[in-house]
């Protein structure tokens, strides 16, 4: 398993390399000018002065050499300053990454709560009337996209719930003043989690419940599951023991995929709720033009996507020992 990891470490190196030059061919190509944002909007700065922001920005240098400089940065653990909020990038992502990881972890626990029971009861009672709600349902929860569900809630709880916070992670007033302990900023940081959970583990369960039962439809009906009902074994350990433990291993793939988006945010959700993540942060670096940042987020997101398909093929072998990773 290690020889394997190690390979499949090695072999995602020239991967990310390609990655790294879209990523920043693909910024530098974006319009406004790094200078501006990094003397600041509005600024009245001489030419003389705009040369020499450019010169100390490294502007001043070509394309390949701008890259070369940045990736030999980011191999000795610098990510370079933002130029907007005057901050090392690599403190700015430590900061706001917990926030999005809190949201996401605790949207893909509900969704999985709910998906994995509801996923095996449309399998079973496949063609019912149960079965047909909820794959409108889920249709409805892949289809509809997730601003649109945000904003709608925003709309309606906005106007109806006076005590539910439609935006923000904390209470500006609790946050500025102190909190009495730390059971009332827990509360008010899960008052806040609840829209933008909702909207967030509604997309994720219609996923989920989708592998799940398109998985357990092919498992019931194989020979094994008809031998144990024919030994007299009781339907919820046929279901629950053997089918469902062979019908993970879609689930798993798709989990394995899923968990980068833990750390890497949901870009468009975390800006209608204006919760301060990841996904925030990099809609705010891309409007104020603030490359190193942007760079670094799309780097972060890329390195998570590479670690989570190895993830995947481990957990693989894991839950299926007939799957072999060592070679």
């Amino acid at each position: 398993m290690l020889k394997y990891i190690c390979k499949r470490l090695l072999a995602s190196i020239p991967v990310l390399i390609v990655i790294s030059m879209i990523i920043f061919g693909v910024v530098k190509a974006m319009p406004g000018d790094e200078v501006t944002a990094y003397l600041g909007p509005g600024s009245k700065a001489t030419a003389e002065i705009k040369e020499e922001a450019r010169e100390k920005l490294g502007l001043n240098k070509s394309i390949p050499e701008q890259y070369v400089l940045w990736v030999g940065r980011v191999v000795t653990g610098d990510l370079g300053t933002s130029v907007a909020l005057k901050k090392p990038v690599g403190q700015i992502i430590s900061d706001y990454v917990w926030n999005t990881f809190l949201l996401n972890a605790v949207s893909l626990v509900v969704a999985l709560i709910f998906a994995i029971p509801i996923g095996i009861r449309q399998a079973v009672k496949k063609g019912s009337l149960e079965d047909n709600f909820w794959t409108v349902f889920s249709l409805m929860g892949i289809s509809v996209p997730t601003f649109f569900f945000g904003l709608l809630l925003i709309f309606f709880i906005g106007q109806n719930v006076s005590w539910l916070p439609i935006s923000g992670m904390r209470d500006t007033m609790l946050a500025s003043f102190g909190y009495d302990s730390i059971f009332q900023e827990i509360g008010d940081v899960a008052v806040h989690m609840i829209l933008p959970t909702i909207v967030l583990a509604f997309g994720s369960f219609a996923t989920f419940s989708r592998y799940v039962r398109n998985s357990m439809v092919e498992v019931i009906n194989m020979d094994y599951v008809r031998t144990a009902r024919a030994k007299g074994l009781k339907e919820k350990t046929i279901i629950y023991k053997h089918a469902f433990k062979n019908a993970l291993i879609p689930l798993v793939t798709l989990l394995g995929l899923y968990i980068p988006s833990l750390f890497s945010g949901a870009v468009i959700l975390e800006t209608v709720f204006v919760w301060p993540g990841i996904g925030k942060i990099l809609i705010d670096a891309i409007n104020q033009r603030d490359s190193s940042l942007v760079n670094a987020c799309l780097l972060f997101s890329a390195v998570l996507m590479i670690l989570g398909n190895l993830l995947s093929d481990v957990c693989y072998s894991v839950v299926d020992p007939r799957v072999k990773v060592d070679g």
